[in-house]
């Protein structure tokens, strides 16, 4: 991941949406991160403090261990008969991504916060407010930018889930380069007004079961090399997914691991969660742009870390991810 040294200004037109609004709806992608709950959440929490009525929604599922405690923050989407209300969706540009709850929120209008590189630009002719900044390697530093742009000072939990973000996609900072220095600046602010790196470490990290680490051992175990070792592949099974399920997955865990092993440029974890369905995560150490792979098949993220969603059994979806990496690694 390699960021600028600054982040973009928030657009005239998102403050203007905002200010102009009385009633919010904050929505992100489906299956959300630390940084989709991060961003959610904070927003949510600032637009209050400016005497608006806010409502966060996700499509969910919420399957990552680290944020089972925040579900009780999100609620129902508002009567969609009631045309007051505008929406703001964090951590993509596409409403489609929003998933279950896309055809409510498209009733409404829109504006998008996010800083993925293989976002997708709403229509120009919408004339939607879009908050896009791909060299910020978290869409709650964006967050923290417009939350200042409004005339707010950061509360307590406003930084504490702001810097969660930030420390979701930046691996807790071992993603950056020298060129993120302006980073650790904007942490520095988090941690003045209360945020804990070490509170948001243990919420990330501690609190594994058992049966995540025996899960880790059965993917270990099944490594597949190709392309003279400079990729690893491995595989969840369905019988593994319905024993373990969701919350026996560590999945940053595991790429740590992956990615440590001389060599590796990146890796591939393909995880078998229905007959005919697969996901598939993505990772690398540099030069392999795994978002623009993600993206050709239908998915997206960073370059660094990307993930999708297919049709078809492991097998399947495995010749068509080596086949989609040939490309990168033949050039």
């Amino acid at each position: 991941m390699d960021t600028s040294t600054e982040i973009q200004e928030v657009p005239k037109e998102l403050i203007q949406f905002i200010n102009t609004g009385s009633k919010f709806i904050i929505a992100g992608h489906k299956e959300p991160d630390g940084d989709c709950v991060g961003s959610q959440l904070a927003l949510r929490s600032a637009l209050l403090r400016l005497g608006k009525e806010v409502v966060a929604c996700s499509a969910g599922p919420f399957k990552r261990n680290e944020l089972i405690d925040y579900t009780e923050e999100f609620s129902a989407i508002p009567s969609e008969n009631n045309l007051n209300f505008k929406v703001i969706i964090v951590d993509c540009t596409s409403i489609e991504r929003t998933g279950d709850i896309k055809k409510t929120l498209e009733k409404f209008p829109c504006a998008f916060i996010d800083h993925h590189e293989a976002a997708d630009h709403p229509p120009s002719t919408l004339q939607t407010p879009v908050y896009l900044d791909s060299n910020a390697p978290s869409c709650t530093l964006l967050v923290e930018k417009l939350i200042t742009s409004l005339g707010l000072e950061l509360t307590k939990k406003e930084a504490s889930l702001l810097l969660f973000g930030l420390c979701t996609d930046t691996g807790f900072f071992r993603h950056l380069t020298e060129r993120g220095y302006t980073v650790f600046e904007s942490a520095a602010k988090m941690m003045r007004h209360g945020a804990s790196p070490k509170r948001t470490f243990q919420i990330m990290n501690g609190g594994k079961n058992l049966n995540s680490r025996i899960l880790i051992g059965r993917i270990l175990s099944r490594l597949e090399s190709y392309f003279d070792g400079r990729l690893l592949l491995s595989y969840e099974t369905l019988e593994e997914h319905n024993t373990f399920g969701q919350e026996s997955r560590d999945s940053d865990s595991l790429n740590q691991l992956l990615l440590s092993i001389e060599g590796i440029e990146a890796t591939v974890i393909i995880r078998q969660e229905y007959d005919d369905n697969c996901t598939v995560s993505l990772r690398s150490v540099d030069k392999i742009d795994v978002a623009q792979i993600a993206a050709s098949l239908g998915g997206g993220g960073h370059r660094n870390a990307s993930g999708l969603t297919m049709q078809g059994s492991i097998s399947s979806v495995k010749q068509i991810i080596l086949e989609s990496f040939s490309n990168a690694f033949i050039h």
